[in-house]
């Protein structure tokens, strides 16, 4: 009997349960896992159900752990041993490894993906730029995560819709619009800036009558210069969106929504929010352990508070989710905690179904960028200096002129996206340019490489004329074919944390073994009768990397 690696924990779970009561009779409320250990020597999969057992019982822990295993017997296993303190590791069969990488083979663009959310609908918002501003490395973070997470995602079988909610009202807006006046020749990033200089001075009360005239649309001087402004930030951002990957479906402004958000607050005047100081509108978010907030200030104007409310609420008519991501930076939490709790008091079908999902900060060694005085890294200044040590690495190698360029912006794009994904969601990353750009392991580039080695043997073994066949194997199987069996495991843990580095950490593991098996062995021989599986598990080897990498929305090159 061979079975599917989406079920195998499940059937092992089940082959232990009829054990234990075969042994020990009817046993109360069965709880327990069945995990891949972290030693390979202990197995293939693992148990600790018998320490627990033990206790209930009152019996000896290996004792219990040699009975259960004595008990279970399928062609499956190789075999299923107890040791000490009561650990009991199961051994999978050699058939069962080939079978595995027929089904790779097999399955390849569709390999790893599962059916946990198959009809579910699910609306990703990230990245989520201000117009007239740059596109800093914050928003670097947010796109890498946030791409990733939706195409993780859509791995488990749901329907996805990537969006993005962009600012194109609110203060920082009249700053720039305010700094593009008084200086037209200024680029609207310097505008910002200017703009943020001289509110701290004396433009305070003019930038914040801007404010108003943009929201209102009640000046057709500076709407002329917003929107051109907006036109060219647009622009801007898609030329960003296609060297990373992304293709939203749908982008809402601020503008959109402003109105219907403040027209939710003033509903539930008295209910839910209340006069704070000067006239504001707050949520006293102390009533339920957090922090008051401001959702129309004293000014009459929705902050982004209350627009939030109406962005809930208009991406529910646009897409009836069953869920809703929201990727921001992680010194907004306590912010969404309280929009959070806000919501559930108006919307609680929509609260409910909304996660938010908050990432570290990107850091350089001179330490946190800061927007608000200029001093800020961007997104494209970054870019260029990885691409810079990428174009050195690859100077000796022969490509074309156009080749090598796309391939610099592929490769430093790689960089930067794996040393985010790499780390837990939530964790501050010190970004090291030096390594981020390695071909020697944990970075995008070594995964990579690796890819296109993959790709070049299976190149040789076409020319060589040795085909892909299981028919005669090795007496014993390595450990980069166990190793790949996991992947739809991780691909399935990464979906139900919402935490793409378990499939980076994995590629990395996968890629350095995967080296190590070429070190040790010559792939393309007509003379070796193994030669056609060795060519079998590089060909599995490239699926499970070619959908790993686009899983974090890194390029797999053909060639590096």
């Amino acid at each position: 009997m061979y079975w599917n690696r989406n079920t195998l924990k499940e059937k092992i779970k089940k082959l232990v349960i009829e054990s234990i009561k075969k042994n020990f009779g009817h046993v109360d409320a069965l709880d327990f896992s069945v995990e891949k250990p972290r030693e390979v020597s202990h197995g293939d999969y693992s148990t600790n159900i018998a320490l627990f057992l033990s206790l209930e019982l009152k019996k000896n822990p290996i004792e219990v752990a040699q009975k259960i295993a004595e008990k279970i017997k399928n062609s499956s296993f190789e075999k299923i041993e107890a040791v000490k303190p009561g650990f009991i590791n199961f051994y999978l069969s050699k058939d069962f490894f080939v079978k595995d990488i027929k089904e790779i083979l097999k399955d390849e663009k569709d390999f790893g993906k599962n059916k946990n959310a198959k009809n579910q609908k699910v609306i990703v918002e990230y990245t989520d730029p201000n117009i007239l501003k740059e596109f800093h490395i914050g928003h670097l973070m947010s796109n890498a995560i946030g791409e990733s997470l939706s195409r993780i995602i859509e791995f488990q079988g749901a329907k996805v819709k990537r969006m993005c909610y962009q600012s194109d009202v609110g203060l920082g807006i009249a700053k720039a619009v305010w700094g593009k006046m008084k200086n037209p020749k200024l680029s609207w990033q310097d505008a910002y800036v200017f703009g943020t200089q001289e509110y701290e001075k004396d433009a305070k009360a003019e930038i914040i009558s801007i404010n108003k005239k943009v929201f209102e649309r009640s000046d057709k001087a500076i709407n002329n210069i917003y929107d051109r402004g907006k036109k060219w930030s647009l622009g801007y951002f898609n030329e960003i969106y296609k060297k990373l990957g992304t293709k939203f479906n749908d982008i809402i402004f601020e503008s959109e929504v402003a109105n219907a958000g403040k027209k939710i607050v003033e509903n539930k005047m008295g209910k839910v929010f209340e006069k704070g100081a000067n006239g504001a509108i707050i949520f006293k978010g102390e009533k339920y352990g957090l922090h008051t907030r401001v959702f129309i200030n004293s000014e009459g104007l929705p902050t982004y508070e209350a627009k939030e409310l109406a962005l809930a609420q208009e991406k529910y008519k646009k897409y009836k989710y069953d869920q809703s991501v929201v990727v921001t930076g992680n010194e907004i939490n306590e912010y969404f905690k309280v929009l959070l709790m806000a919501m559930r008091q108006i919307f609680p079908g929509l609260a409910k179904k909304t996660l938010h999902i908050g990432h570290g900060m990107m850091r350089l060694p001179e330490g946190k960028m800061s927007s608000r005085t200029g001093n800020v890294i961007t997104f494209e200044f970054l870019l260029s200096e990885v691409e810079n040590l990428v174009a050195e690495k690859i100077a000796t190698r022969e490509f074309l002129e156009t080749e090598k360029t796309e391939v610099v912006e592929k490769v430093a794009v790689a960089a930067l996206k794996y040393s985010i994904l790499k780390q837990s969601i939530g964790s501050d990353i010190i970004y090291d340019a030096q390594k981020s750009v390695s071909f020697e392991g944990d970075s995008g580039p070594y995964l990579q490489y690796s890819y296109a080695r993959a790709v070049s043997i299976l190149k040789k073994a076409k020319t060589e004329k040795v085909k892909i066949s299981l028919k005669k194997t090795p007496q014993e199987i390595g450990q980069l074919e166990k190793m790949m069996h996991y992947f739809p495991e991780i691909v399935e843990k990464a979906g139900k944390e919402y935490q793409p580095h378990f499939i980076a950490i994995y590629l990395t593991e996968l890629a350095r073994e995967f080296n190590n098996y070429y070190a040790h062995n010559k792939i393309v021989d007509r003379a070796d009768e193994f030669s056609p599986y060795k060519v079998a598990i590089t060909q599995a080897f490239s699926v499970i990397m070619k959908n790993g990498l686009w899983l974090l929305g890194i390029d797999a090159l053909n060639k590096m």
